[in-house]
């Protein structure tokens, strides 16, 4: 059985961002040589989630909207966590998000259906941030 690890790093120019990552854990499977086996996508931040879903506009807008309904980021003071810093709002909608994926691959490609696409949710944007890639399979 083979293993691999891989680290992706985000710096979001926004407070909030979905980048698309699918091509790169793609990649990183095609460096692994792994045909058969799992790949394991996580975000290595509480302030940042990995989630599968379509690649569509509309819906990345209306994820925001969601979560911001669930967990609006101001006022700062309606959180206690925030007498650290500002972002309560971030920790909670990780926690909706999910913090990681992980899938299948066969044939040395990311056995999907037809519509799924790997993002990186960047919650707390504005500094360095990394996700672990981690393979396992023949």
């Amino acid at each position: 059985m083979k293993s691999y690890r891989k680290e992706l790093y985000f710096q979001a120019d926004r407070r909030r961002e979905i980048i698309r990552i699918t091509e790169d854990v793609q990649r990183a499977i095609d460096e692994s040589g792994v045909q058969e086996g799992m790949v394991l996508v996580n975000a290595m931040h509480i302030t940042a989630s990995v989630f599968i879903n379509d690649d569509e506009s509309g819906l990345h807008h209306d994820f925001e909207v969601w979560l911001e309904g669930l967990a609006p980021e101001k006022p700062y003071d309606r959180y206690w966590h925030n007498g650290y810093e500002d972002n309560a709002d971030a920790h909670l909608k990780r926690t909706v998000m999910g913090r990681e994926v992980v899938c299948a691959i066969t044939n040395g490609k990311l056995d999907f259906g037809p519509w799924e696409q790997i993002f990186y949710y960047e919650l707390d944007g504005k500094r360095n941030k990394r996700v672990l890639i981690k393979i396992i399979g023949e």
